[in-house]
C-alpha cells in the first residue's frame, strides 16, 4: 500500500534568476510536490487532525522560503524545500518539480524535477 500528499500548480511569490534587457523574464514559478507518507495517516479510525499529516505548516514554510529574498537558481530553492520536507518526520520520500514560465515567445515552461527516496531523504534530516 502506498499513500501520498500531492500539491500541484502552486504559484510561488519568489524572485529567481538574473536577467538582461533582452531576456525573457518568467511571470511565474510553479511548484508541484508529492510527499510519500504512511498509509496509516490516511486510513484513519477517528476524524481528528492528530490522526493525519497536517501539511498546512509545511506549505506555510515553503511559501516563506520562496519569498525569503533573491535566488540565483531554482535549484537552491528546491534544496531549501527538500530540507523543510526532511524536517517533517511523516514524510518518507518526495518528488518535487519547480518550473518557470514563460521561456520563449511568451510560451513554454522550464523546470527541475527531483525524486528523493527514503534513504536519501534521511541524509537531509537534521
Amino acid at each position: 500500500m502506498h499513500s501520498s500528499v500531492e500539491l500541484t500548480n502552486l504559484r510561488l511569490a519568489t524572485d529567481i534568476g538574473t536577467y538582461g534587457p533582452n531576456d525573457v523574464v518568467p511571470l511565474a514559478h510553479i511548484l508541484d510536490l508529492t510527499l510519500t507518507i504512511d498509509p496509516g495517516l490516511v486510513l484513519i479510525d477517528t476524524d481528528h487532525m492528530a490522526s493525519v499529516f497536517d501539511y498546512d505548516p509545511l506549505i506555510a514554510t515553503i511559501t516563506n522560503l520562496a519569498a525569503d529574498g533573491h535566488y540565483e537558481t531554482q535549484e537552491r530553492l528546491i534544496t531549501r524545500i527538500v530540507s523543510a520536507c526532511a524536517d517533517e518526520p511523516a514524510v518518507q520520500a518526495l518528488e518535487i518539480y519547480l518550473r518557470k514560465s514563460p521561456v520563449v515567445d511568451n510560451s513554454g515552461a522550464l523546470g527541475i524535477r527531483l525524486t528523493i527516496d527514503s534513504a536519501e531523504l534521511d541524509k537531509h534530516r537534521r
